[in-house]
């Protein structure tokens, strides 16, 4: 495998090249996600994390569930000790692995995220070689409820490297971003949230560039037209008409 062009620490890299390494060989998809995601899929800006701060703090990944327990064989091939007390509580949908060398965790996810809201990801984790797609990456954090700063970040730097298009090679796919949020009123209630919270800090970050910023208020004005544009289903329209007067997302457990 060529060197991965990452700004995030060596350790991190160093275990995330053998596991990709055993992927590889394995056939098995998965793909990561998180902080680590983003900061591989954007060579050229990357380097974002460092002047505004961003920090690692373990491997995240999704995969199938029918692969379990090839995942599982993965992970403790390379000296990874399986979390019991998380497999006995949330097997079907999550695994963490730790390495007693590193003090490294990685946390495995199946078939779908499920945070603040649900992510679909079966049908397209094959999508991206490495990652699941920028679209999904987008939404992983606009998703996000209770929104920090480091997912915000995350959200800038990967709209000042990619084009938004409709397309997924090295492009942010907005039509998928949009059937996302048309399907679930839900989501497009917190992902609509979050971009403006992700406009509104731009002016905030004085190492940005006014080029920086015009580009990637570009990308977030493209994803809210496409997102305005794109019929909606019949439950969102009912849950619309709720609104606010219910609890639209998930309270996130910290495990």
């Amino acid at each position: 495998m060529s060197a991965l062009k990452s700004t995030a620490p060596r350790e991190f890299i160093e275990q995330l090249e053998q596991i990709l390494d055993l992927i590889k060989k394995r056939g098995i998809p998965l793909k990561l996600i998180g902080a680590l995601a983003f900061n591989l899929h954007c060579p050229e800006f990357n380097y974002f994390h460092t002047k505004l701060g961003r920090v690692f703090t373990d491997l995240d990944f999704v995969g199938r569930y029918t692969d379990a327990d090839a995942i599982r064989e993965l992970f403790t091939s390379l000296g990874w000790e399986e979390d019991t007390m998380v497999t006995t509580l949330y097997g079907e949908s999550r695994r963490i692995f730790n390495d007693p060398k590193s003090g490294l965790h990685a946390d495995v996810f199946f078939d779908k995220l499920v945070f603040s809201h649900d992510l679909p990801l079966l049908e397209r984790l094959e999508v991206d070689e490495l990652t699941i797609p920028l679209a999904e990456l987008f939404v992983e954090k606009a998703q996000i409820f209770h929104i920090n700063e480091k997912d915000i970040i995350d959200i800038l730097m990967l709209l000042r490297e990619h084009p938004v298009g409709e397309i997924d090679q090295e492009t942010v796919n907005a039509p998928v971003i949009a059937r996302l949020c048309a399907s679930d009123w839900g989501l497009w209630k917190t992902v609509t949230m979050n971009m403006y919270k992700a406009r509104a800090k731009l002016i905030n970050y004085e190492k940005l560039t006014e080029k920086d910023q015009e580009i990637i208020s570009g990308g977030l004005d493209k994803i809210a037209r496409y997102i305005e544009q794109e019929p909606k289903s019949m439950g969102w329209k009912l849950r619309s008409k709720i609104g606010e007067r219910m609890k639209w997302h998930k309270d996130v457990d910290e495990v």
